[in-house]
């Protein structure tokens, strides 16, 4: 990958300079010390009757500076480092300086929905003056949905960089059952913060009482957190010392607001990176394969424009993989939205361009290829497209 080449250029070329810089180093350095040695020997004090030749001791210090031969050591590991960064010029050139416009076709977008994700992009990064001036702009009033509820997501996240729990421990005691039908313990560890806040800057009673409030209800499905938890109680005051520091970890926190705006955005029915976020990242890395094929299709480029599907696959990070692809056993082709999945009555999925091959495009019966049991075009049930 063009990115991964560049990395290794890189570090090719840090290290020439590290090497480079050491050597010009150690060459002042010598050339230092042998001027230091001549000006100690004329500043030395010697008998009257035998004076420093300071003529033959700048003569001697001329030579050996000579010997050196400073000048040289340093062009030599300055034209290596020049060389190498000459070449690591050459290569950004090369793979980045790119008319990205190649890959890019025609589409008809939905200039509506677009601006609605953008709107919602700058709400979800909490940046609402953005996201107004979209709307405004864009005249898109339905985007602002959503604006309500990241606001309160954000006063959230802000609350709880101050430490501020409360915000945090309000919204999850409003959602507590949608959070359990989603398999969340996200309630537990905000609980939890506040109990570790209280055992440290609160009496062990304040801390006990709210175990039993809001603790207890946890403990018969999380034992081991719980016994952890109650544990600390015997160092309330002096946790940093305790067997349980680490609980005092801002790591906690950090964790915590994060999984508390994954949550949230779960609720909401919205991913935890915007749409706009995600459709960025994923492009940036799809493009080189996207622009390889591009050259290779120059020549053809009305088939390029017209193409609905790529002949080539775009790999993409498994962050990307929202909902898995079928191939056809048959054919071995992808489906897609003009040769989706179809379910046969004997519960067997073959792709519908494999069925209508099969069925020799026809209402007559074919035999399912993986077992004995037969069926027709009108059988088979898209799954989906």
């Amino acid at each position: 990958m063009e990115l991964s080449s560049i990395k290794d250029a890189f570090d090719r070329v840090a290290k020439k300079q590290k090497v480079s810089s050491s050597k010009s180093q150690d060459v002042v350095d010598q050339l230092g010390r042998e001027i230091e040695q001549a000006l100690a020997t004329i500043q030395s004090t010697h008998d009257p009757s035998t004076p420093v030749d300071h003529k033959s001791v700048l003569t001697d210090l001329k030579v050996k500076l000579g010997a050196i031969g400073a000048l040289q050591q340093l062009e030599g590991s300055q034209k290596e480092l020049n060389t190498s960064l000459t070449k690591y010029q050459k290569l950004l050139e090369k793979l980045l300086n790119t008319d990205i416009s190649k890959a890019y076709r025609n589409v008809d977008f939905d200039t509506h929905l677009v601006n609605q994700i953008i709107a919602n992009h700058f709400y979800h990064q909490g940046l609402f003056d953005l996201g107004d001036s979209i709307v405004s702009e864009a005249g898109v009033p339905d985007a602002t949905v959503l604006k309500s509820q990241f606001l309160e997501m954000h006063h959230i996240i802000e609350a709880m960089k101050v430490r501020n729990i409360q915000p945090a421990l309000e919204w999850v005691s409003a959602n507590s059952q949608q959070l359990v039908r989603i398999g969340s313990n996200l309630e537990l560890k905000i609980h939890k913060l506040q109990f570790v806040e209280i055992l440290q800057n609160g009496t062990r009673a304040d801390a006990l009482k709210y175990a039993r409030t809001y603790l207890a209800p946890f403990a018969s499905l999380n034992k081991d957190e719980f016994q952890k938890l109650m544990g600390c109680l015997l160092y309330a005051g002096r946790l940093e010392s305790s067997p349980y520091s680490e609980m005092m970890s801002p790591t906690h926190w950090e964790i915590t607001t994060e999984e508390l705006v994954r949550q949230f955005c779960t609720l909401l029915g919205q991913s935890y990176q915007s749409a706009l976020s995600v459709a960025f990242t994923a492009g940036v890395e799809g493009l080189p394969t996207l622009l390889k094929l591009a050259n290779v299709m120059a020549a053809k480029k009305p088939e390029w424009l017209a193409m609905k599907q790529l002949p080539v696959s775009v790999e993409l990070g498994k962050e990307f993989q929202f909902h898995s692809v079928f191939v056809c056993p048959v054919s071995r082709d992808q489906s897609s939205e003009e040769n989706p999945p179809m379910l046969l009555p004997c519960l067997h999925v073959l792709c519908k361009q494999s069925i209508i091959k099969l069925s020799k495009n026809s209402t007559r019966t074919f035999k399912c290829p993986y077992c004995p049991a037969e069926a027709t075009v009108a059988h088979c049930r898209q799954l989906y497209f």
